[in-house]
């Protein structure tokens, strides 16, 4: 058993059906989504991942039916299917079932995955800037995690893909950096750890939250600012932080290389130290 899938009430193993050819979400993308992990006998801010569900949720003007805490309890019930041991991604889903292009609220679902995934191992991943941007908070539902919006990182990893990187960069639409396409960006330059400044044409990241609480903790500099792509290639070192592998270091961006970090490697060290504290339902 590698993927349980909870759908009214009952879970399933492999990928049930949950939506039709004329199912609103299916043809207009106004499903929304997020994503947890559980590993090592934990699930760490789990509840802050729900929380984000439901916020995207009204954001795209769906009607979901369950609370964050309700949604963190089926989740909970998933991870406990699986061995204590298995490192899983934990999905929760809403998505309209009627309505002509606007959807109706009132026909909401709800449906949540947890697959087996293991976690990447720090070894470095390459990233190229992408010709593809962000959109403005006025072009797209940028405060959601919507599913609408990763066709187009999607064709942005894929660009870095042919020519030979792991993911891409993504500027705004004011030209600086916003993000790597599926995960947060830091720098560090000089001793002090840099991250772009939230202008909601990008998600704050729960694990971007995180680590840059526990890197102040821990008695670093830690900087919100405008970054540009320069900043980024002059930088003494970079790495990424989401929820799929939490935090990574930077070894090649387009033409430099990088080596893994002091920053990178106390930030991921930070993590999975306080992961282990959070308890395990």
């Amino acid at each position: 058993m590698d993927t349980l899938v909870y759908v009214d009430g009952t879970w399933h193993e492999g990928n049930p059906p949950v939506m039709g050819p004329v199912s609103q979400s299916a043809w207009m993308g106004t499903s929304v989504f997020d994503g947890a992990r559980a590993f090592r006998g934990t699930a760490p801010d789990l509840d802050l991942h729900c929380q984000r569900l439901i916020d995207s949720a009204y954001v795209m003007g769906l009607k979901p039916m369950l609370t964050a805490a309700e949604v963190e309890d089926i989740a909970w019930e998933g991870i406990n299917r699986f061995p204590s041991e298995t490192e899983l991604y934990i999905r929760p889903m809403f998505y309209a079932e009627d309505g002509f292009v606007v959807l109706d609220p009132d026909s909401t679902r709800f449906t949540l995955s947890v697959l087996a995934r293991p976690l990447k191992e720090a070894t470095g991943f390459s990233a190229s800037l992408s010709r593809w941007r962000r959109p403005a908070p006025d072009m797209a539902p940028t405060e959601a995690k919507a599913g609408c919006l990763y066709p187009n990182v999607a064709r942005a990893i894929r660009d870095a893909n042919v020519a030979g990187f792991d993911t891409a960069i993504l500027l705004d639409p004011s030209s600086n950096v916003a993000e790597f396409a599926t995960a947060n960006l830091f720098i560090v330059k000089d001793g002090v750890t840099q991250t772009p400044l939230l202008n909601r044409t990008f998600l704050n990241g729960v694990t971007r939250r995180r680590v840059m609480q526990l890197l102040r903790d821990d008695g670093r500099e830690m900087v919100e600012r405008t970054i540009t792509f320069d900043d980024v290639l002059a930088a003494d070192e970079v790495f990424s932080t989401g929820n799929l592998d939490k935090v990574l270091p930077a070894t090649r961006i387009d033409s430099r290389d990088f080596q893994p970090g002091p920053v990178a490697k106390r930030a991921r060290a930070l993590y999975f130290e306080w992961a282990k504290s959070q308890t395990r339902k």
